[in-house]
Formats: structure tokens, C-alpha cells, sequence
């Protein structure tokens, strides 16, 4: 093989993994799988695709190499291929932040309403944690919650949250976390939860992101 073989060649493979990533289905997916093993029918429901539509994008994934799958019975579940997957979306998106205006825009247009002040941070959050003020609420479907969480939190999935308020205590405000930054289930809880009176605010990161900063993540049912 000619050097200019090899150089189109290698090229040509990273492009393979990008034109992978070059969906926003696709980023949804990786999204949604960086929060744990999930089948084909709930990935669908949760990104709002055709079983069908979703089927064909994961096939898109799994051949660049991103996610892996497994049968169990009748169900096909799939995951993230390894750790590099989720690095290399983070990448993505902190390259979108950083460079593209739009990206704060829409943040700042769709959380500002909600937020009034700004979000928690996971620093604030562990001060807040140890003084223990707050009630850290998981607002994500529970199959994630039992995938992984933040030590200590409860799992309330959204739909739940308006018959299960009179559960959380009263002498301390609620923290709600979600998949992450973007991830709009927080701010719907919250936005709930000050209807009702109760202390609320979002925490602007998820499960992957106290991960990252080489905290332990808990794992198991409620």
C-alpha cells in the first residue's frame, strides 16, 4: 500500500464514524445510551422515533462500531460499545458550545424561563449534600436510575412526580437532575414543583458528568 493509500484509507474510516455521529437521532440515541442498556422499543419511545426508524439508526451505529448488541428473548438491547463512545460525544458537544452562538441561544431560551436563577452545579451540590439541605431527585425513567446515579438520590420518574410530591420533605429544597445539560426532564420537574410551593432548582449536569469528575455512581432499583 501507497502512502496516499493508507492516508485515504484511515480517512476514510474516520469519516465512517463521523458520518455515524452526523444524525441528531443518532446523537439522541448515544445520548440515551450513555445512561445504560436499553431495547430498541425504549430507546423509540424516548426519542419520539418509529421502532422501524430506530432500528435503522442503531444498525448505522453499530456498524461504525459505537453501540453493541445482545437478544434476550424476543428483546434486542443495546449499549455503548466502550467509554470512548461517550468521550467522543462529549467532544462533540462541548466543540458545539464552545463555537456555535445558537447552542447557548436555544439553552438560555428554553432553561432561562425556568431556571429564574442559575442552575446548580455539581460543586454546589456536594457543599449542599454534606450540609444536608437538599433532596436530590432522579427524574429519569427508572430502568436509568437502576443503570446508574448520583449517591443518595431518589428516584422519581417525571410521570410520577405530581402523585408522589407529598413524599419529599419539607425542611429542604429539591434538587432535579436528569441525562445531562440538555436534558429537559429537570426542568419540567421543576417548573412542577414551584407550581406546587416546593423549593426547586435543576442541576445542570447528569449522571455521566458526576462521573466524569471520578465521583462513584450508585446502581440499582429504588
Amino acid at each position: 500500500m501507497q502512502s496516499r493509500e493508507f492516508k485515504d484509507a484511515v480517512f476514510e474510516q474516520f469519516a465512517r464514524v463521523a458520518g455515524a455521529f452526523a444524525s441528531p437521532k443518532r446523537l439522541e440515541i448515544v445520548d440515551l445510551l450513555a445512561q445504560g442498556p436499553r431495547s430498541v422499543e425504549s430507546i423509540a419511545q424516548q426519542a419520539s422515533m418509529t421502532v422501524n426508524a430506530t432500528s435503522r439508526n442503531l444498525q448505522i451505529l453499530r456498524n461504525a462500531g459505537l453501540v453493541t448488541s445482545t437478544r434476550h428473548a424476543q428483546r434486542v438491547v443495546y449499549r455503548i460499545a466502550d467509554p470512548s463512545v461517550v468521550a467522543a460525544y462529549r467532544a462533540l458537544r462541548d466543540t458545539a458550545e464552545a463555537r456555535i452562538a445558537e447552542v447557548r441561544q436555544l439553552a438560555q431560551a428554553f432553561f432561562g424561563e425556568v431556571d429564574g436563577v442559575e442552575p446548580l452545579s455539581l460543586e454546589e451540590l456536594v457543599k449542599r449534600s454534606a450540609r444536608g439541605d437538599v433532596v436530590v431527585v432522579d427524574v429519569r425513567p427508572a430502568e436509568e436510575f437502576a443503570a446508574g446515579h448520583i449517591p443518595g438520590a431518589v428516584s422519581i420518574p417525571l410521570g410520577d412526580l405530581t402523585d408522589r410530591m407529598a413524599d419529599l420533605p419539607v425542611d429542604a429544597a429539591v434538587v432535579a437532575y436528569c441525562r445531562g445539560p440538555y436534558c429537559v426532564l429537570s426542568a419540567q420537574a421543576v417548573r412542577r414543583l414551584r407550581a406546587a410551593g416546593i423549593p426547586a432548582r435543576r442541576l445542570d449536569a447528569g449522571v455521566d458528568d458526576w462521573r466524569q469528575t471520578g465521583r462513584p455512581v450508585e446502581s440499582g432499583a429504588a
